[in-house]
């Protein structure tokens, strides 16, 4: 999919390893060629077991991860359970379909883990696509190259992560829209911890 000039471009990673799943960002916010900020944030934590990173434009992504935060969370207090990661990507496909006349421009991963890691893909209409890792972004070409020659399954934590921040190097090295540091989000039966990584 193409995209105007002027729509911000990222480098998004997510992928399952052999105990969990690795959502990976780097951290530029641009508007066309002009460099908004070096400190973004891409990955979000949605609940303990899930979270999410983004492409595209950061107030549409930011909106869109408080609203499924708030549902998700409303959703926990009903059933008095956690939410499984393929519900919250439903829920997510279901808001950006609504907005499907004004969408939210933004693609985005979802991973968790309930029982088994999983990750979905979704555009900004709310297609959601399951695998078993995904790129998106100005720089998910770039990447997904990478990881389709490095990715295997069962890998380890430290096989995947390595993995994931070198498959974002490598678009940071030719993506003038990505750059300035990585942000890892790592979720397994434990729950989610990040890394920040600078570059």
């Amino acid at each position: 999919m193409a995209f105007p000039a002027f729509i911000p471009g990222a480098t998004v990673v997510g992928m399952i390893y052999a105990d969990g799943v690795i959502l990976g960002a780097e951290k530029r916010i641009s508007y066309g060629n002009y460099v908004t900020s070096r400190s973004g944030k891409k990955v979000f934590k949605i609940t303990d077991r899930v979270g999410a990173a983004a492409a595209g434009m950061i107030a549409d992504m930011q909106v869109l991860i408080r609203q499924v935060q708030s549902h998700t969370r409303i959703l926990e207090l009903e059933l008095r359970r956690p939410v499984a990661p393929n519900s919250v990507a439903k829920l997510m496909s279901v808001i950006m379909f609504q907005n499907r006349y004004f969408p939210l421009l933004t693609q985005i991963v979802v991973a968790g883990v309930d029982g088994t890691p999983s990750v979905y893909v979704l555009d900004p209409l709310g297609s959601v696509i399951p695998d078993e890792y995904a790129t998106v972004g100005s720089g998910a070409e770039l990447a997904i190259g990478i990881v389709e020659a490095g990715y295997k399954k069962g890998m380890s934590e430290k096989e995947a992560s390595d993995l994931v921040l070198k498959s974002i190097k490598t678009a940071i090295a030719r993506d003038s829209s990505s750059g300035d540091g990585v942000d890892l989000l790592i979720i397994d039966r434990k729950g989610i911890h990040e890394k920040n990584i600078t570059l």
